[in-house]
């Protein structure tokens, strides 16, 4: 029993330094303007048009970075964009099957392949060719379905952005 108990202890920690970590990593983001880099880019103040920006940009940044960090990261980018509690919930439910679905097609994009890429069961271009088009599809479909559920409104007009402005030079030094 001890030993069971050890090794859920030893998964569980993992997972908690994992998370810390990064979120330790958004904050630093966030400190040196880094979401501004993105936000900037995002002009639409329509829901329905933010909901496929974020879906396709969280699925093409979960393709190259680990989909839970990336999830992570939208999540925090969403609490700065969405104002509203319940559209937020919705806009996070999309993030995850959108982080999912990006993670999939690359060998970095989720531990399941990392790990079967680290231990040579699988090797990066036949991923990535193979599992591209089923990936864009599932998260096409579920954006589909989804996006019924956006309401349009003005409720964008009270996102707490700033409007778009240069990056400040601490920014420019970490992002370019």
């Amino acid at each position: 029993v001890l030993e069971q108990l050890s090794e859920q202890l030893a998964e569980v920690s993992d997972i908690c330094f994992f998370l810390l970590a990064a979120s330790a990593i958004v904050e630093v983001v966030d400190a040196h303007q880094g979401f501004k880099v993105v936000t900037n880019l995002i002009t639409t103040k329509s829901k329905k048009g933010l909901f496929w920006v974020i879906g396709f940009l969280t699925f093409f940044l979960s393709a190259i970075l680990n989909n839970l960090t990336v999830t992570i990261v939208m999540v925090s980018l969403l609490r700065k964009l969405v104002p509203n509690d319940d559209d937020r919930r919705l806009f996070g439910a999309m993030v995850v099957v959108a982080a999912n679905a990006g993670g999939v097609w690359t060998p970095i994009g989720d531990v399941t392949t990392t790990m079967l890429w680290i231990n040579n069961n699988l090797s990066t271009i036949p991923t990535v060719t193979e599992l591209f088009l089923p990936s864009i599809v599932c998260l096409v479909a579920s954006l589909f379905f989804l996006v019924n559920q956006v309401e349009e409104d003005s409720s964008l007009a009270e996102s707490t952005l700033p409007p778009p402005s240069p990056l400040a030079p601490r920014g420019q030094v970490v992002f370019w």
